[in-house]
């Protein structure tokens, strides 16, 4: 997870078989000013597909 401007990425992982891809990325925004860990958050955008690694899946979430 880590912000990236007024948004927050996050690759995260689960298990979909032997040898599948079993990444995935969401996006999340600022609601309000508050930028801190305390800062509310909602979603923006999640991947539909899955990565072959938390790399892909990050990528991914930096061009939303």
């Amino acid at each position: 997870m880590l912000t990236f401007g007024d948004r927050v990425l996050l690759a995260g992982h689960y298990y979909n078989g032997a040898n599948k891809p079993c990444f995935f990325a969401a996006v999340y925004e600022f609601l309000d000013d508050d930028h801190t860990c305390e800062g509310t958050v909602g979603i923006y955008a999640a991947s539909e597909v899955e990565f072959e690694d938390d790399g892909h899946a990050i990528a991914w979430a930096m061009r939303q």
